[in-house]
């Protein structure tokens, strides 16, 4: 099997098209590496002032049998956020609502 690929298809304002394929340069189910491989194509567009009207990023070859579709997140400070955000629930289920909270309402021990 081929490694995945994107393809980054834009479209200006004016009827002007552009579009450019990548392949992975071997097969990954690795979100960071497809996130890298988007970043590389953005940048080969060389966006500087042109009015999109259009912007497509579409996955070739990214799935095997038996594994479940996922979107790409080109944000990797949501992603950071939502890990803790789940760790913080895990404490409070595990030691009750008020074990974790903003700091500064919480009272310095003595």
């Amino acid at each position: 099997m081929l490694p995945g690929a994107l393809t980054l298809s834009l479209r200006f304002a004016g009827g002007i098209s552009w579009e450019r394929t990548r392949r992975l340069a071997e097969p990954s189910a690795h979100e960071d590496d497809l996130r890298q491989l988007a970043y590389q194509l953005m940048d080969a567009a060389g966006l500087q002032r042109g009015r999109l009207t259009g912007l497509v990023l579409r996955g070739e070859d990214l799935v095997d049998a038996g594994q479940v579709a996922e979107q790409i997140r080109l944000d990797g400070a949501r992603k950071s956020r939502l890990v803790a955000e789940q760790a913080a629930d895990r404490i409070r289920a595990k030691f009750g609502d008020r074990a974790i909270g903003p700091a500064d309402v919480f009272r310095r021990g003595s």
